[in-house]
């Protein structure tokens, strides 16, 4: 199985429009991070996690073939936002899209042109489909487990496939999600920053620690923002088994 990580950044992208710091005016290619998304592949399965508004720029350098089905996390912006760009795609036939009833709902409200009974030619063809975390769902020849976490107040959704986790946007998680991790051993898990508490998202000392817990083999870090430093000189100081995802990174699981 290979993962892609299409992007890796926070929701406002790196760089910021307007900011100097740094990382923004930083010329490593690695520290250039799109909005977070991913696409797990088989050799007959193409899975595509989120969907965000630079999915366009993202999927061009990727080979054109079918997507198998679409995991929404949840129903903010920056993880849905590139719905409308799935239309190429959709000349295989109908696209499975596949959320939690909020995330659902809010698409529902996004797209409505895609859902109307009369639709108009040329609007991606969706097929949207309800999951609940802890419901196994297979698409092709990959099992997928939705699990839950929390965005701040709001409960989300990652997704365990095989020796895989990937999950974004976490605050915390309940000890009761922790048995449907047991034995990942490649963890994908979000890192905001170092400081400066968020109120719904974890830090990177966070995610070091959900690391340990999770006992992943190797951990990347995604969706951060500028403020979590120069991604060549972060990773001389992260712990063994832990570094900053880029974006266009492939691992192989």
């Amino acid at each position: 199985m290979k993962l892609t990580l299409l992007g890796t950044g926070t929701s406002c992208g790196v760089p910021v429009i307007g900011c100097q710091c740094e990382v923004c005016q930083s010329t490593d290619p690695k520290d250039k991070r799109t909005r977070c998304s991913a696409l797990v592949e088989t050799d007959t399965t193409r899975v595509l996690i989120d969907c965000g508004p630079d999915f366009r720029q993202q999927i061009l350098p990727q080979p054109f073939r079918k997507i198998d089905g679409i995991l929404i996390t949840h129903s903010h912006y920056d993880h849905m936002g590139g719905m409308d760009d799935i239309r190429p795609y959709c000349r295989f036939g109908e696209i499975n899209v596949y959320a939690d009833p909020y995330a659902k709902e809010s698409m529902l409200q996004m797209l409505p042109y895609c859902f109307a009974e009369n639709r108009y030619p040329g609007v991606p063809a969706i097929g949207l489909h309800e999951i609940l975390p802890h419901k196994m769902l297979r698409i092709g020849d990959l099992d997928i487990m939705p699990i839950e976490v929390m965005h701040g107040k709001l409960p989300i959704l990652g997704y365990r496939i095989g020796k895989l986790a990937y999950i974004t946007d976490m605050k915390t998680i309940d000890d009761s999600e922790l048995p449907y991790l047991e034995g990942v051993e490649v963890l994908v898990v979000n890192a905001l920053r170092f400081d400066k508490p968020h109120h719904s998202h974890q830090l990177v000392d966070d995610a070091i620690a959900f690391a340990r817990r999770v006992g992943a083999r190797r951990t990347l870090l995604i969706h951060m923002c500028h403020d979590v430093g120069l991604h060549k000189e972060v990773n001389r100081h992260l712990p063994e088994g832990v570094e900053l995802a880029y974006d266009g990174e492939v691992i192989s699981v």
